[in-house]
């Protein structure tokens, strides 16, 4: 098969992309995510449309967060757009006339890594996505390992700590209330309150209130040097490695690839992520450790490998 389209569903934008077998993008689209159900369905096949004309595509590939079931068509529930079993593949495929295959995003994001970013080599990879919640897929003997019901890799949701923080999921102490985007910025507003002092780069990047610091705030004055915002990207940190350590005894892969806005700040959070996932490691002195590599290929990885995915079958 040869060109795909690739769509990557965001809360704010869709973006599509005519996607060749080398995992390069050829032509993008991007249109806003409205606000019903229905209208994303229409917005999906607008910028298919779009994005297709003047290309001879074959099939098409979604990425969507949430629940998608084990025959890669319905969505069984996803948390930011109002969608309860919805029939996606069959709606779009009605609209656009062509072959469609929905996926979760981050498994299409762990996907692209594997076949054209950080994960290229590897046969065993987990992928964890550190963004504003915490996602992850799973490969295994090169093959995207989606359980039986097709949901698995939901890393963000194992509990980490007994009646620990409340998630969204409804559940207490799930390891994405721990590492994650939202973590960072807890973790910066709690220590600027604890010791203004030390945050006084922090503070001055909003409005000087602690309530104020947003994740970008974070890293900017981490940045900088400042010691609050280096010390919560730190304890991010500690809580993703030793997370890390556990999906290890588990799975046992070869490569650990760290994706999301969070990993943009490269070794800042990185090499503490990593010192933690070798402090936590059972038997480490005693076993090889996987490699914890950055995810290269951006926001583009869920589009690209939701292109790919669909060229799969």
């Amino acid at each position: 098969m040869g060109l795909t389209i690739g769509v990557d569903i965001g809360g704010t934008k869709i973006a599509a992309g005519v996607v060749d077998e080398e995992g390069s993008i050829l032509e993008t689209c991007t249109v806003s995510t409205p606000p019903t159900p229905e209208g994303v369905v229409d917005a999906i096949a607008d910028a298919v449309r779009t994005v297709s004309t003047g290309h001879q595509v074959e099939a098409v590939g979604i990425g969507a967060a949430g629940y998608v079931d084990d025959k890669r068509a319905t969505v069984l529930f996803a948390p930011n757009i109002n969608w309860r079993h919805e029939a996606l593949k069959d709606k779009v495929e009605q609209r656009v006339d062509l072959p469609v295959v929905v996926e979760n995003d981050a498994n299409a994001a762990a996907w692209g890594e594997y076949r054209f970013g950080a994960g290229q080599g590897h046969e065993d990879v987990i992928c964890i996505t550190l963004g504003t919640g915490l996602g992850g897929g799973i490969i295994v003997g090169n093959k995207l390992r989606r359980g039986r019901f097709g949901v698995a890799g939901e890393f963000g949701h194992i509990r980490v700590v007994p009646d620990g923080l409340l998630c969204g999921c409804g559940s207490q102490g799930c390891w994405e209330q721990y590492a994650s985007g939202r973590a960072l910025v807890r973790y910066a507003r709690q220590r600027a309150v604890a010791t203004p002092e030390n945050a006084t780069i922090l503070l001055g990047l909003g409005d000087g209130t602690p309530d104020s610091i947003e994740g970008k705030h974070v890293s900017e004055a981490a940045r900088q040097g400042c010691p609050v915002a280096v010390d919560s990207f730190r304890e991010l940190a500690r809580w993703a490695g030793a997370g890390l350590a556990d999906l290890a005894s588990l799975f046992d892969p070869s490569a650990f690839i760290v994706g999301g806005g969070v990993s943009d700040e490269g070794d800042l959070v990185l090499e503490p992520i990593r010192k933690s996932f070798r402090r936590w490691l059972v038997g480490g002195q005693y076993r090889p450790h996987a490699q914890v590599l950055a995810a290269q290929l951006g926001g583009k990885a869920g589009l690209v490998g939701a292109a790919d995915l669909a060229r799969q079958g």
